[in-house]
């Protein structure tokens, strides 16, 4: 569904990313680790298209990223939770999963979409006329993953959708994207909160000053030294 090969970019001069190689198989949850300035928000970047890589090739689903275009990958089946939500502050919920869904599909019936995007998250069904702009973090983090999710993806990118959380709603967050997992969807998910995210994921991979350090299964990477010394 998702493979990194030999990637790398830089900014301007500065290397960022170097020569990262990783697979994402149909059905799995892999997380990608980094501590800050790793390398974690370049590569999702890199994924969207929204940087040019100076060497390797992102595909998704077969399809080279570069070649077919950040505007075109909704629509290939793909979906994004971007770091910091990305809502669209003066619409309201329903409008930006509106979006979302009118970005992916045209096949689906967004009335049935948006009562399943209601069941999932329980509160955006009782806020669907509420300004996103006027919601807390972790409503609007629920509201940015059902923008994801609205059109059925097979494949969701997320982008360290913990971040600005409270512990009590990273447990919630992270219990529903585990029900996700339980769904058969694609998932990548990159994180800061290794702990979080190594309790409901298949495989794992660390990424340290722009390299891949480490990977493994969330066992593995859980029993690590090297982990256990940046996050546990």
């Amino acid at each position: 569904m998702l493979e990194l090969d030999n990637l790398s970019s830089a900014y301007g001069s500065v290397p960022m990313l170097r020569s990262v190689s990783m697979t994402v198989s149909r059905g799995e949850m892999v997380c990608l680790l980094g501590p800050n300035g790793a390398g974690k928000s370049t590569t999702f970047k890199a994924i969207c298209g929204l940087l040019r890589p100076t060497g390797g090739i992102v595909r998704m689903m077969g399809e080279d990223v570069a070649r077919i275009g950040t505007e075109r990958l909704a629509a290939l089946g793909v979906g994004f939770v971007p770091e910091g939500r990305r809502l669209f502050p003066t619409l309201t919920v329903r409008e930006n999963l509106r979006l979302g869904f009118d970005a992916a599909r045209k096949d689906l019936d967004f009335g049935e979409r948006l009562e399943a995007m209601a069941t999932l998250f329980p509160r955006i069904k009782e806020r669907l006329n509420q300004g996103a702009g006027t919601m807390s973090g972790g409503e609007q983090a629920m509201v940015a993953l059902a923008r994801a999710l609205i059109a059925d993806p097979g494949l969701v990118v997320m982008d360290e959708p913990s971040l600005g959380l409270s512990p009590k709603l990273i447990d919630e967050y992270f219990e529903i994207v585990g029900r996700i997992r339980d769904e058969g969807k694609t998932v990548l998910l990159i994180e800061q909160n290794a702990e979080a995210a190594l309790s409901i994921v298949d495989r794992g991979y660390l990424l340290v000053r722009g390299q891949i350090a480490i990977s493994g299964t969330s066992a593995e990477l859980l029993g690590n030294d090297m982990v256990r010394h940046l996050y546990l």
